[in-house]
């Protein structure tokens, strides 16, 4: 009890800020280094990427990805014939991100996810992966995406948890596993915990119909990053019941006000079986 009050003292106190800035500095290392976190992102995204596609679905629609920085996302839904608009904040990522979009359709500019310079009702999805706990205000982020998605429209979004684990193992752990990890790639105050995000979105008329968790794969890869330092391709990530470190999701939003069975986000103090939050 005397270490969860020192605990989370220190959270509510913490002013550190994100180190944003870093991702700008990457350049071509965000598609080829196995030596810097982003690497793991990259193993993230290949996971992510065609789980999203396939809830999407096949017929074309108008997507929006919000700090897509090098168009991880961005350019894998491009090739499955969807209408992709790329937004982010750092004119260095976008020129990553059209290098490598190989349809060349991506429509990518630079613009504040929390200010976005589109109409209302102007795409069927919108995607925040990795994004909200890169934000001061998310749920500004979240009004906007409710903002722009038409009625029926999808909201993907993927984020951290906030608790003593997700500090100790997003936080702590790559700082100290993953070679050329910056300070403050993250920051625990800026963490979101389910409750939180599920009644964010839930104010903007935005319901939560899916909601995983995510964790990397028990495998020799993740064994040999922790000995190396270094993140390979074949790096992997799986699903998980457990919401305790990083969690994907889906939100909808309510065509004309008119609400269906809604998520309710499972309490914090809910324990889940080790058999299930360490099944592969």
């Amino acid at each position: 009890m005397t270490y969860q009050i020192v605990y989370w003292g220190f959270v509510r106190r913490e002013t550190r800020t994100v180190n944003n800035e870093w991702y700008a500095d990457l350049g071509a290392r965000w598609y080829a280094a196995d030596d810097t976190p982003i690497a793991l992102l990259r193993a993230e995204s290949r996971h992510r990427n065609p789980w999203i596609a396939s809830a999407i679905g096949e017929t074309p629609r108008d997507v929006l990805d919000l700090g897509c920085g090098a168009g991880f996302l961005s350019n894998y839904l491009a090739t499955q014939g969807h209408h992709v608009t790329g937004i982010d904040t750092t004119t260095e990522n976008l020129i990553v991100a059209k290098l490598h979009d190989e349809t060349r359709l991506v429509a990518y500019q630079k613009g504040d996810a929390c200010e976005l310079p589109f109409p209302d009702a102007s795409f069927d999805v919108v995607c925040a992966m990795d994004l909200l706990e890169h934000v001061e205000e998310p749920h500004r982020l979240i009004a906007e995406a409710s903002r722009v998605l038409r009625p029926g429209g999808t909201f993907f979004f993927h984020t951290f948890n906030r608790n003593w684990l997700s500090n100790l193992i997003v936080i702590k752990g790559v700082s100290q596993f993953v070679r050329n990890t910056p300070e403050d790639l993250h920051v625990l105050r800026l963490f979101i915990t389910p409750q939180e995000l599920t009644a964010m979105l839930n104010a903007r008329g935005l319901d939560v119909v899916e909601l995983l968790g995510s964790r990397p794969r028990f495998r020799w890869p993740l064994w040999r990053m922790l000995l190396t330092g270094r993140v390979g391709d074949d790096f992997a990530f799986t699903f998980t019941p457990s919401t305790k470190l990083g969690y994907t999701g889906i939100a909808k939003k309510i065509d004309q006000g008119v609400r269906g069975r809604r998520y309710h986000a499972p309490p914090e103090s809910e324990t889940r079986s080790a058999s299930s939050s360490l099944a592969s």
